[in-house]
């Protein structure tokens, strides 16, 4: 690599260098200061991923890198523009809660901030090694996230849950990795497409490409590689399941478009069977396995996987329809998610601390009527409600999928929907028609802030749709 090349490649790969030296100097910071440096690390934090998200906005261009592993193009700033608010919010809903979830070590934010540098760099990625890179370290440090609390069995049990199925992902993506650089002799995505395309469809390949595929689902907990998400998001401090809710899924389905849609574009029909069944296997199981959930917590993780299977509704149309479909939906996502688990982390009683029973928020109309109307909101969207934000993604990804002639996908897509309608429905029953069961504790300023956005986003979404709308159709005009 010449000089001229590398300092071209530094350029692209500013935002990246920056989360990479400030998570050191955090972690020297933190290290000197001892724990009483836990609020200063974490402020440093917030600031060094808005600063990374100015640069990548307004600095950044578009370009390979690194000899083509690292790509900067409209769809990467996008969705690490997404990664980086779903940190930030993360990171901010943390900040009322460390001591009373025993996370107020200042390694937690050294570790997000991590995690998020892993995030961007497989956004980017345009290489099975950078891909592999990226993964692992986004993973390694969301292992030790999910096990933060030290003294608390649930969460030590979630971050080795969590581990010990990662690490089982992570083998069949490197075995995939290896398949497909065995039959095309490349680790580049271009390369591996043109590979592909000029010879016969061997069923090595199509291997690799399974393996591959599965090792990425994990990690969006896709069906039926999805058994980690319910024990790991109830067991995990409730901060952490938050960020585990939103940056890192928008990552890894970002990863998901650009592999599928770049490296294995002359094998359409083979990954789109693949990602059809995926798709329907998590609707169908995310709507059934919620209803009979009591947990809030458990719930959401049930959710999360139907989400994922309706994302990849847009995907599976292999369209530019269905990739603008994708990002929205993932947008309109992040934002619900991340506000229903800011109302999570508000369910806080004086003598029980936290609570995550769905029957907590018995009659909380009468006793916290504004976090009531926004939950309130933030259900009817996620249940894909109209006129909210909700809606309009999943008509998004099903528009596609109709316009790809994938009409049994989108038809048990939109019965999948019904279902799920019903547990969404069950909590805005128990809000407004019950008999409260107790009051909580006054709500954080940080917890009004990100449940009041996002409720307003969701309410008011048809404002703003089409700038949004606009930004995502340049983003999936990159691939086409």
């Amino acid at each position: 690599m010449t000089p001229e090349i590398l300092t071209s490649s530094l350029q692209l790969a500013v935002p990246e260098l920056m989360l990479a030296v400030g998570a050191m100097l955090l972690l020297m910071v933190g290290v000197f200061s001892g724990e009483k440096s836990v609020t200063l690390v974490n402020g440093l934090a917030v600031a060094l991923l808005i600063m990374a998200g100015l640069v990548l906005v307004l600095v950044t261009g578009n370009g390979e890198a690194f000899n083509g592993a690292f790509l900067s193009d409209p769809f990467a700033r996008f969705m690490k523009v997404l990664a980086l608010i779903g940190s930030i919010t993360a990171m901010v809903m943390t900040v009322g809660h460390a001591k009373s979830e025993r996370i107020d070590k200042f390694e937690f934010p050294v570790l997000i901030v991590l995690a998020t540098l892993g995030m961007l760099l497989m956004i980017s990625a345009n290489d099975l090694m950078a891909l592999y890179m990226g993964l692992e370290l986004q993973s390694l440090a969301l292992y030790v996230v999910a096990a933060i609390n030290r003294d608390s069995t649930r969460s030590t049990e979630a971050g080795l849950k969590y581990f010990v199925l990662g690490a089982l992902s992570s083998g069949m993506l490197l075995y995939g990795a290896s398949l497909v650089y065995g039959y095309t002799g490349h680790t580049g995505f271009d390369e591996i497409a043109a590979a592909i395309a000029d010879s016969e469809r061997s069923l090595g390949l199509v291997f690799g490409l399974v393996f591959l595929l599965a090792g990425i689902a994990f990690k969006i907990s896709a069906v039926p590689f999805h058994m980690w998400t319910p024990d790991v998001y109830e067991g995990a401090p409730t901060p952490v399941t938050a960020f585990f809710s939103a940056a890192p899924k928008i990552a890894a389905m970002a990863l998901f478009v650009r592999i599928v849609i770049v490296a294995f574009e002359p094998v359409t029909i083979d990954w789109q069977q693949i990602v059809v069944f995926i798709s329907i296997a998590s609707m169908v199981l995310g709507a059934f396995a919620a209803i009979g959930q009591k947990n809030i917590k458990r719930l959401m993780a049930y959710s999360s996987i139907a989400h994922m299977g309706f994302a990849l509704v847009g995907l599976a149309a292999g369209s530019q329809a269905g990739v603008r479909g994708v990002i929205l939906y993932m947008l309109i996502y992040m934002v619900m998610t991340l506000g229903t688990f800011a109302c999570i982390l508000a369910m806080r009683r004086k003598e029980d601390g936290n609570v995550e029973q769905i029957d907590d928020l018995a009659g909380l109309s009468s006793t916290n009527p504004f976090m009531a109307l926004m939950l309130t909101i933030l259900m009817f969207s996620l249940a894909g409600i109209p006129p909210l934000a909700g809606f309009f993604g999943k008509y998004f990804v099903f528009v596609a999928a109709i316009e790809a002639k994938l009409y049994g996908l989108a038809i048990i897509g939109v019965l999948a929907s019904v279902v799920g309608a019903y547990y969404y429905l069950r909590i805005i029953k128990i809000m407004w028609f019950d008999q409260p069961s107790g009051n909580f504790v006054p709500v954080a300023g940080e917890l009004k802030l990100v449940f009041g956005v996002s409720g307003l986003f969701v309410l008011f979404y048809v404002l703003v749709s089409n700038p949004l709308g606009l930004a995502a159709d340049v983003a999936a005009k990159t691939f086409f």
